[in-house]
């Protein structure tokens, strides 16, 4: 079958890969309807996440046509329309049973990487690499979904399938403002208009926020964080962020402040080259300019939660700022098992919508393309869709 894979730093291709079939009871094998891009993806190509192989194949956002189950499967069928959690988690490991589902024991059958990095394995994540469990990804006319009874949701009938395909990242906003205890009443920031940001600003306004703000620099993705989601929004390169925000909050700032930028953060000021120059020379794995501005930003005692995706080791950490200001800070991958029946529910309410990240909808052979645009920012690319179907 025709996938879009993973062939080197900055190389995208499309090659024929073996269809997959059932390994394990617990498995459905899913015709993918649609697969997104993801901004995390963007770190994979640049070479910035460890053990990605030469054919390796991409993706893991996506819905589809439940083709073929397992013996034991009981909650779908030969037909369902399904949209798949991101993470691959058991349902039955102390950390699931907690509702901290990418935490899973068993979703990662090879952990020797990330507890290395990390001093303890995390669940897999499809299409993100060996040290990810080495899951194949959702940019192909079929992908294996392990544990399916635990990460594959039914989705409502009114839904179509372009909304639901974004249910499947979706719950990384959710985790964000869920875990970063947004109260009804609080200012809440958003570092990053990409889809996670939005969805994360989203969230925080269902969650009661009474002002949501949110920060980039791209007039598209700014344009729909205020027209389909309903936040007030702020250009970094043309606002100094931290005053701004302070001025919106009586002088506090923010509440909770959410970055949603991740490893390859920009900034227009001359800590940018400094933090580049520190990557490139692998003196720090990650830029970390989104999550200074964050804890600088955030009122005292206020929570930064990070949701852009980090691998290892940044520079010049304002670690001062967190522990004299009394700041709360965490971080997580998405626990999107817990999230997505809630996401559904909205978006069959019209309370969710998504279609417009889906900026640029193609076929598999226009991978190369698509990537180039997402990462480029071509023509207002702010997530390139595959159809395996054509």
């Amino acid at each position: 079958m025709k996938a879009v894979t993973w062939r080197g730093v900055n190389e995208i291709g499309v090659e024929d890969v073996p269809e997959p079939g059932i390994l394990n009871d617990h498995d459905l094998i899913l015709e993918v309807g649609l697969s997104a891009t993801c901004g995390s993806d963007l770190h994979l190509l640049g070479g910035y996440i460890p053990a990605m192989r030469a054919g390796d194949v991409l993706g893991h956002e996506f819905m589809g046509t439940v083709a073929e189950v397992g013996r034991a499967v009981t909650k779908h069928r030969v037909g369902d329309r399904v949209v798949v959690v991101s993470f691959t988690s058991c349902g039955q490991c102390w950390y699931c049973r907690q509702g901290l589902w990418s935490l899973c024991d068993n979703g990662n059958p090879d952990p020797g990487i990330t507890e290395a990095l990390w001093g303890q394995s995390i669940g897999g994540c499809y299409g993100y690499s060996h040290a990810m469990g080495g899951w194949a990804g959702s940019h192909a006319r079929y992908i294996r979904v392990p544990y399916a009874d635990q990460g594959a949701f039914a989705v409502p009938d009114g839904v179509s399938d372009l909304r639901a395909l974004f249910a499947s990242d979706a719950p990384t906003g959710w985790t964000g403002a869920h875990q970063a205890g947004v109260q009804p009443g609080d200012v809440v920031a958003v570092w990053g208009a990409g889809g996670v940001g939005q969805m994360a600003a989203r969230a925080s306004m269902l969650m009661g926020a009474e002002r949501v703000v949110v920060i980039d620099r791209y007039d598209n993705r700014l344009d729909q964080a205020r027209t389909y989601v309903g936040a007030e929004t702020l250009d970094y390169e043309q606002t100094d962020v931290t005053a701004a925000l302070r001025e919106m909050t009586g002088g506090r700032g923010p509440d909770v402040c959410i970055e949603a930028v991740g490893m390859e953060a920009h900034s227009p000021g001359p800590q940018y080259a400094y933090d580049q120059v520190k990557q490139q020379l692998r003196l720090q794995t990650d830029r970390p300019t989104a999550v200074r501005e964050a804890i600088y930003a955030c009122r005292k005692g206020g929570t930064v939660f990070t949701l852009g995706v980090f691998a290892g080791v940044v520079d010049k950490f304002p670690l001062g700022a967190v522990m004299n200001k009394a700041l709360t800070l965490r971080g997580a991958q998405q626990h999107g098992h817990r999230y997505i029946p809630e996401i559904l529910e909205r978006m069959s309410r019209d309370e969710v919508t998504t279609e417009h990240l889906a900026t640029h909808v193609m076929s598999l052979d226009d991978g190369p393309k698509g990537y180039r645009m997402f990462k480029e920012k071509e023509d207002g690319c702010v997530r390139a869709v595959f159809r395996p179907g054509g």
